[in-house]
């Protein structure tokens, strides 16, 4: 959150992601979105697995930083300091649910603006157009909410332009809206909110599930077992 606001404090143009398994895995196996992902200047582990293994790689303080919780604290501390937000994805409804919960929860916060923009590649004119209105808004943090990869390869593609801190933060839009019910918090604590996800929403989400965490745990088994071989051979 420091840092965040550092950034914004400056005027700087700024990429944080969210990593949960999901996104650890298309990292993993498509390279440009690994060189999107790798280009972030702030990369946070948003998965109790991902937490999990950088521990067992020996950061053994790290905790898992969820990018919805995150998302409240920062917003906690712009309205705070009197930094101005955008909110920028998702459907107009949810970000009427969004900007009311906001407003209710954070009086002080300024929210510079909201747009949802089409679910397709905007041309070069409406792209202009939307970092013009960014810009112009005077916000110092813009939270991103696209969905996984587009998000990330979005902000990617636009630091230097924007003149905020873009923050990817995938479902959060939903969560905080009220329009997607999130994980009571036992289930939260103790790795199983992709599991209430799943059961809320199977039909979309199944097959994600099973091949991204299948994946992620072979490659977490593979890296954990060559990380041992090169132990003993030191």
């Amino acid at each position: 959150v420091d840092r965040v606001i550092g950034w914004s404090a400056r005027g700087e143009s700024r990429c944080a992601v969210a990593a949960n398994v999901h996104v650890v895995v298309s990292a993993w196996r498509d390279p440009v979105y690994r060189g999107v992902i790798n280009a972030a200047d702030l990369v946070l582990p948003d998965g109790a697995p991902v937490a999990w293994l950088l521990r067992r790689q020996g950061h053994s303080d790290q905790t898992r930083i969820s990018g919805p919780d995150l998302m409240w604290m920062l917003l906690e501390r712009c309205a705070r300091v009197g930094v101005a937000v955008y909110l920028f994805g998702s459907t107009e409804a949810t970000l009427r649910g969004l900007a009311a919960r906001v407003r209710q929860a954070f009086p002080a916060l300024a929210i510079a603006g909201a747009e949802s923009p089409p679910f397709r590649s905007l041309t070069a004119d409406e792209d202009r157009g939307v970092v013009e209105r960014i810009n112009a808004s005077g916000a110092g943090v813009l939270f991103v909410g696209l969905g996984c990869p587009k998000q990330e390869h979005w902000i990617i593609a636009h630091r230097g332009r924007i003149n905020a801190v873009m923050f990817g933060v995938g479902a959060a839009f939903d969560f905080h809206a009220g329009s997607i019910t999130r994980a009571p918090r036992w289930m939260r604590d103790h790795g199983l909110e992709w599991l209430h996800r799943l059961l809320s929403e199977p039909r979309r989400l199944w097959k994600r599930y099973l091949v991204t965490n299948t994946l992620f745990l072979r490659g977490a088994a593979g890296q954990l077992l060559r990380a041992r071989k090169a132990r003993r051979s030191a």
